[in-house]
């Protein structure tokens, strides 16, 4: 005889509980290495889907939307205003019922749901990262996405140590290329590996709820500023992230002297029109300064409704791509100073490493955790922890510490990191906060008074004149060879480069 419906309830709730149980003993114990505490995150998640499983079979049943359980339960007590001999009567035709099945079978087994029948929660989880996300998902892997973000503009090369920088701020991008196929393509590929990854590292965080609050502020951002433009990390912007500084220019005839590929780039960016002469564009731009966009008549924006629903729909993906990469902070600058430490080891030495890391055994981990590491000469330590050779410190002067003021009196250890920061957001920032185009000109200096005396100096040689991008921005091709804007693009133009 199959179950009854109040049966199933029983052994549903029973389920659950068990689930409680094994979730609660768990947590009890506290994990002797990172990998058993990622195990644990793992065995509890488990738990919880059951227990979800449970409960939606629950609330089906207490809907009780074919009156099954209505009917049984009025089986049970023989229906409204009934006397005792009925009840006694009911119960005995149910006894009988029983033993008339059980003698055509015979050989039939009662299910009985006990504590064997659930999964004891001690096995380990199957939880798989790459070889360059390392075990327990130190690092990211994002060499495929890395190859679809450089063929979204061949023009606009870089590495993917630089890639790393760049790929969590989406709007640097311009506005033109957000509108392609590849970038909606690339964008949702970007979203659905980060998720990917934080449900390995971090099982126990609820996503569901996260993008929820991030849709919540999104909805209220864009109706605040009308679909237009976003606020990024507390900072108005646009989709572009080469926006004019209006407030440097008193007449269009000033702002006309940006360019047109400049005023361009602005207006796209504030869902402006882009068309007409130098002039109209320069003074539709020109009413931003003092009017809002939000105000400003539809004689001056150019995208349609269907534009404005596409870039939505990218604008909110990008938030949350945004709250991904800020969950992830840690995982991303372990990934940064892990590349740079490959980019610093010979072939030999990389070679060496890999037969290390597949030759290292699982249950290791935790006593290498444990084992204090003997380090003297208190050298950096790399990503698994352990100091760098002495040699390596010894070639790239880690021993020297660098300070720039500009960007906060933030720390470089070693020649190569100090100079390569002066090409980094950080300080490109601080430049930006002291209104001083970071140029050339200002490489090596670190002190706010002499970059401010040194634009003062570079101004008055020019007569007074303002930062010209046409001639002052440098550009660099394959082969290595700078050029100003204007060289660049005429040579762009005509196919050289």
């Amino acid at each position: 005889m199959s179950s009854t419906l109040l049966e199933i309830t029983r052994s549903t709730h029973q389920r659950a509980e068990r689930f409680e149980t094994l979730i609660v003993k768990d947590l009890g114990n506290e994990p002797a290495s990172n990998r058993e505490r990622l195990f644990q995150d793992h065995r509890v998640r488990n738990n919880v889907e059951e227990i979800i499983s449970c409960t939606h079979k629950l609330i089906g049943i207490y809907k009780d939307k074919d009156h099954a359980r209505k009917d049984e339960i009025d089986a049970l007590g023989g229906g409204q205003g009934t006397d005792d001999d009925v009840l006694f009567t009911t119960f005995y035709d149910g006894l009988k019922e029983i033993h008339q099945n059980h003698r055509r079978h015979p050989d039939s087994r009662a299910l009985v749901v006990c504590e064997e029948d659930l999964p004891r929660g001690e096995e380990q989880p199957q939880v798989e990262f790459s070889g360059e996300e390392g075990h327990g998902g130190r690092c990211l892997d994002l060499h495929d996405l890395y190859n679809e973000y450089v063929n979204l503009d061949p023009s606009q090369r870089m590495e993917y140590a630089a890639y790393l920088d760049v790929f969590s701020q989406p709007h640097q991008i311009p506005c033109k290329l957000k509108l392609t196929r590849r970038y909606r393509e690339y964008l949702e590929h970007l979203l659905e590996y980060l998720i990917s990854f934080l449900r390995r590292k971090q099982p126990l965080q609820d996503l569901g709820r996260i993008f929820s609050k991030v849709e919540t502020d999104f909805e209220h951002l864009w109706e605040e500023e009308n679909g237009k433009l976003q606020l990024l990390g507390g900072k108005r912007k646009g989709w572009d992230g080469d926006s004019i500084d209006l407030a440097q220019y008193s007449t269009v005839h000033e702002l006309m002297e940006v360019g047109r590929d400049r005023l361009k780039e602005a207006s796209d960016a504030l869902g402006l029109k882009s068309g007409g002469t130098l002039q109209q564009l320069a003074g539709r731009l020109f009413l931003t300064k003092h009017t809002p966009v939000q105000q400003l008549g539809r004689k001056h924006l150019s995208a349609s409704s269907h534009e404005t629903e596409e870039l939505k729909e990218i604008s909110l993906n990008e938030s949350k791509l945004k709250r991904l990469c800020e969950l992830l902070s840690e995982t991303i600058q372990q990934t940064k100073e892990n590349v740079q430490r490959k980019q610093a080891l010979t072939v030999d030495e990389r070679e060496k490493e890999a037969e290390e890391e597949e030759g290292e055994q699982v249950d290791t981990d935790s006593d290498d955790e444990e084992k204090q590491i003997h380090n003297p000469l208190k050298l950096p330590t790399g990503w698994d922890n352990k100091p760098i050779p002495y040699w390596l410190y010894k070639l790239h002067g880690l021993g020297q510490e660098f300070k720039c003021e500009i960007c906060g009196s933030h720390s470089y250890w070693g020649r190569r990191a100090f100079e390569r920061h002066f090409r980094e957001p950080r300080h490109q920032g601080g430049m930006q906060c002291l209104g001083i185009p970071n140029t050339n000109n200002f490489n090596e200096i670190t002190s706010i008074e002499e970059a401010k005396a040194l634009w003062e100096k570079i101004k008055a040689r020019q007569g007074g004149s303002k930062w010209r991008p046409d001639v002052e921005e440098e550009y660099e091709d394959w082969e290595g060879n700078i050029y100003n804007k204007k060289t660049y693009n005429d040579l762009k133009r005509q196919r050289l480069i």
